[in-house]
């Protein structure tokens, strides 16, 4: 039987988490010789402190950490941040200049990616040099890329809710339904189940227009023989799920069968090649290489796959590029595609995590050729 844990654990376990979090980053602040972070990615500041508003900025120094928002927020981070100082200010760069200066610090990283031009200038003019600013980027660039067992199971009950309705959906999914309406029963019945609501904006794209890979559901009513690429998941408690199924109406054509057989095996060896210390890159390989085998690799254009937790899309980016390392705790999509103009596409995506053995696939909808 598992263990039940009482509140008082539950909030230190959460403590150790961020913690550990936090540590990670403070290996980069050593690293680079820095006083500190500054960061204003949302995700970033909602997985280093807690806190789920959308606006504000976080900073880390080598013993501190604040959270600093406006008046809209001060009592929600008061009930979600922990282990973290609350700064109030009135207008944002000036709270942070403030806090800078107070703190009397000379060099500071800050998120490069996140950072806005304009702010960016509108911060060094108002820091009169006193404060040097140091870009990061790729430092930064795996500061998600591992789950701990919290996460996982916010990612599995996110995983749980999706797999449901796309069971659900396939009893409305028949000739002359339409894929907008299709879209929408589907993301009622996660808000239902308990999903703060979906990953994105579900895709569902028959016939000739599932040669889309990121065609939103239109008014198209399904056809008999159309191939039905439907790309979904669910938001839980901030963690994101993604998944991809390609279907039949009623029947399937040998070509269909035959790219769809094509696309399942790049899926399961591109899977199969998951494990620790393998180059990204050899991933992605796996499953263009065995589609350009067939002679359809003019048909897969986008990467094998992407990081995903607290954002729908973030790192490890899973393209033929990234030679980064996989690592255990790593949690990506596997979706490999073929998609042919005028006529359609299939896609076939799961989730999987690295583990000390290997991989684990997180989701679980079978993968076999359906005709509905």
């Amino acid at each position: 039987m598992a263990r039940k844990y009482s509140k008082e654990e539950k909030k230190e376990n959460q403590n150790l988490n961020l913690d550990r979090k936090k540590a990670s980053l403070r290996k980069i602040i050593e690293t680079r010789q820095l006083d500190g972070i500054l960061l204003l990615n949302l995700e970033n500041i909602r997985y280093l402190s807690g806190f789920t508003g959308s606006d504000g900025a976080f900073f880390l120094t080598r013993k501190e950490a604040f959270l600093l928002v406006d008046s809209r927020y001060w009592t929600q981070a008061e009930h979600e941040v922990q282990d973290s100082q609350i700064f109030r200010y009135k207008k944002k760069i000036d709270g942070i200049v403030s806090l800078l200066e107070d703190l009397n610090l000379k060099r500071i990283g800050f998120e490069s990616s996140s950072l806005t031009f304009s702010f960016y200038q509108s911060l060094l003019e108002k820091l009169e040099d006193r404060i040097e600013l140091v870009p990061l980027e790729k430092e930064l660039r795996n500061l998600r890329a591992f789950k701990d067992e919290t996460e996982l199971s916010l990612i599995r009950s996110a995983i749980e809710i999706a797999s449901d309705a796309f069971l659900y959906l396939l009893k409305f999914l028949k000739e002359g339904a339409e894929e907008r309406k299709l879209s929408l029963e589907m993301e009622f019945f996660m808000k239902q189940k308990g999903a703060e609501g979906t990953g994105f904006d579900i895709i569902v794209a028959s016939g000739a227009r599932s040669a889309l890979p990121h065609g939103r559901a239109s008014d198209k009513r399904i056809e008999k023989g159309d191939s039905v690429l439907i790309d979904f998941g669910s938001r839980f408690k901030g963690y994101h799920s993604d998944q991809t199924r390609t279907v039949f109406c009623t029947s399937s054509t040998s070509d269909q069968r035959k790219i769809y057989e094509i696309v399942k095996k790049a899926h399961d060896q591109a899977i199969e090649k998951v494990r620790p210390g393998i180059p990204i890159g050899e991933v992605d390989r796996t499953a263009r290489d065995y589609i350009q085998s067939q002679g359809y690799g003019e048909y897969f254009g986008h990467g094998t796959g992407h990081g995903i937790g607290l954002a729908v899309h973030e790192d490890p980016v899973v393209n033929g590029e990234n030679q980064d390392l996989l690592e255990e705790g790593m949690v990506f999509t596997i979706e490999p595609g073929i998609y042919i103009p005028g006529c359609g596409g299939v896609r076939i995506e799961d989730m999987v995590r690295v583990t000390p053995e290997g991989v684990e696939v997180l989701t679980y909808l079978p993968t076999e050729l359906q005709e509905i």
